[in-house]
């Protein structure tokens, strides 16, 4: 069973926005296209997980997505978390192209595409890091000691996985997407007897979920990017002209004449994303380039946005279900 699904970052639904909000000719947008690609790409790989993972009993395995737990002065975070009243599977998702070598002697995990070679992380330290965590979070929050184990997992099915000769231990670890099952049916044989009771596992659940804090990255201050470099307007799903103009009750394009009641929700969801997550009359109209204070104030009430202060000074706090996908027809960068 699924007790914590998996939804797109907030760092990635940043990264969308500013690449809607920056003019073409912005010199950071190269920066920004090539982090979304990246973010992406790493989304699409944890993504491809999935398919496997509903091949498991819903009655005896719980999924958890998208960890990211407090401990100590830092966090930790994992990407999938499975639990069942035998043992943990903490599984750590790659998404690479072209050839993973893991290079026992530097700890690093050498990433060849296109004869380029790139330095990444080793995930095996890494999934080391997080099992050790894990097990003195369960010890500290006083639940049973259950066994855990930790896999990295690569979901592009096309990664060809390499290592030195006398890295003999490396295919338990490291695995393609496909031999996940075969891993969890092994673990599962290994482990004769169950070390925690149902009630156990469903507290545990129950405190990550409770726990869980989810990054709030300030992306436009990383790239050095301020309010007044974005767009303003509300921009047309179909041909990406801006600004739209409110006519009759409805967005209207002038430049394909295309017209949608909504637009402007996506255009908020950028504003809480990038600028601030309140947002009163006076900014609104700026914001979108609505003329009238009446259209906005009816634009603010029909979205049904929990309020602060009265009268003039009324905020409304924009308040949006970020993890799913933004319907938006905009193309972004290709997968890398």
């Amino acid at each position: 069973m699924i007790e914590k699904e998996r939804i797109i970052p907030r760092i990635i639904l940043i990264l969308q926005a500013l690449f809607r909000r920056l003019p073409p000719n912005h010199p950071k947008l190269l920066m920004i296209s090539e982090e979304l690609g990246k973010r992406m790409a790493g989304f699409k790989g944890e993504k491809a997980l999935d398919y496997s993972l509903s091949f498991l009993d819903p009655k005896e395995y719980y999924i958890l997505h998208d960890l990211r737990i407090p401990f100590k002065n830092s966090f930790f975070q994992i990407d999938t978390l499975i639990i069942t009243t035998k043992f943990i599977l903490n599984i750590e998702v790659k998404y690479l192209a072209g050839t993973a070598y893991f290079d026992p002697i530097f700890n690093q995990l050498i990433q060849t595409k296109e004869g380029i070679e790139s330095a990444l992380p080793d995930p095996t330290i890494q999934i080391k890091r997080q099992e050790s965590q894990l097990l003195k979070w369960l010890k500290k929050n006083g639940f049973p000691s259950i066994p855990i184990y930790s896999c990295v997992v690569m979901s592009n099915d096309r990664t060809i996985i390499k290592t030195s000769p006398d890295n003999k231990s490396l295919n338990k670890i490291v695995i393609h997407r496909h031999s996940l099952l075969d891993k969890i049916n092994g673990i599962e044989s290994s482990v004769e007897k169950e070390t925690a009771s149902s009630k156990d596992i469903k507290k545990i659940i129950r405190t990550l979920i409770r726990k869980h804090q989810e990054a709030t990255p300030s992306i436009p201050e990383r790239f050095n990017i301020e309010e007044k470099d974005l767009l303003k307007g509300v921009i047309c799903e179909v041909c990406h002209h801006r600004p739209l103009v409110r006519k009759h009750g409805t967005w209207f394009c002038l430049k394909c004449e295309s017209r949608n009641n909504d637009a402007h929700i996506q255009a908020l969801k950028d504003y809480e994303l990038l600028i601030d997550s309140k947002i009163n009359n006076t900014e609104l109209r700026k914001y979108l380039v609505v003329a009238s204070p009446y259209v906005a104030k009816r634009l603010l009430q029909s979205l049904n946005l929990p309020t602060a202060g009265t009268k003039k000074g009324t905020q409304y706090i924009l308040i949006f279900n970020e993890g799913q996908p933004q319907k938006t027809k905009q193309k972004h960068p290709p997968i890398i």
